[in-house]
């Protein structure tokens, strides 16, 4: 599986996992209008992919996303900003079922660290910065900035940061609880990969299944998100992988999962 285009790059690598690259460097891959249109394209393409189990989204060694391409907004009228519909560009990558990983290194700025936060896990660089400074140019986030961050770091630093603008480093970004993990900026790819690779080796029911009550249950009433993830429960044991997975436990071999 290879997908080129000017500005993304989709490959398979290793075995089950896709590489999701950003490729606008020359204005730090700046999201416009074209680069989320083929975002969502692609994680569709990519999360109805049977042979697929994780993917990974980096926007490479430098840069993961500087933020929104400021050149195509700056003169819209609330009629285009409403007529771009780029919220149901972004739903394309919530909705993903496959487990996303996003590898950070550099500026995850605005929209750039929207993105990131749409993954389930972050691995940052030392060095990478965080940040939703929208409101240095007039506007606030747009695309999840003030909800998601709210709830991956609590209300009182999620202000400071969109009230402020303040841009925050990988480490900070891991002690606040808005990174997975942090790593030298030279290896954040390559953990991304090993994790993708550990994740990619687990039944791929059990990871969907996670992901989806996890994100359900997050606005749910305790008892309705309990109830969820009990259903889910009891629905993988209709699985081949659960079957596999116990008599493996009980021969004490390494189990094979297909998915099934």
């Amino acid at each position: 599986m290879q997908t080129n285009n000017d500005d993304l790059i989709v490959s398979e690598v290793a075995n089950s996992i896709a590489l999701v690259t950003l490729n606008r460097a020359a204005v730090r891959n700046a999201l416009n209008q074209n680069v989320r249109r083929l975002l969502a394209e692609q994680f569709e393409i990519l999360g109805r992919n049977p042979s697929i189990r994780c993917i990974v989204l980096t926007g490479g060694a430098k840069v993961f996303a500087a933020g929104a391409d400021l050149s195509e907004i700056s003169e819209c009228s609330p009629i285009d900003m409403h007529l771009r519909q780029v919220h149901r560009l972004w739903q394309s990558i919530r909705d993903c079922p496959k487990p996303i990983i996003a590898a950070v290194n550099g500026y995850a700025l605005g929209g750039g660290c929207e993105l990131a936060m749409h993954a389930d896990i972050i691995v940052a660089g030392r060095t990478a910065s965080f940040g939703q400074p929208e409101i240095k140019v007039g506007i606030m986030p747009g695309a999840g900035g003030t909800q998601r961050l709210t709830r991956a770091i609590g209300k009182f630093q999620a202000m400071k940061m969109l009230l402020t603008g303040q841009v925050i480093n990988g480490e900070d970004a891991f002690a606040m609880g808005l990174a997975s993990e942090v790593v030298d900026d030279e290896k954040v790819q390559e953990r991304a990969l090993e994790l993708a690779q550990e994740i990619a080796a687990m039944p791929p029911l059990a990871a969907t299944q996670i992901k989806e009550v996890l994100l359900a249950g997050q606005d749910a009433s305790l008892d309705a998100a309990l109830t969820l993830e009990r259903k889910a429960f009891h629905l993988l044991f209709a699985s081949q992988d659960q079957k596999e997975g116990m008599a493996a436990f009980f021969e004490k071999r390494k189990p094979s999962f297909t998915g099934r």
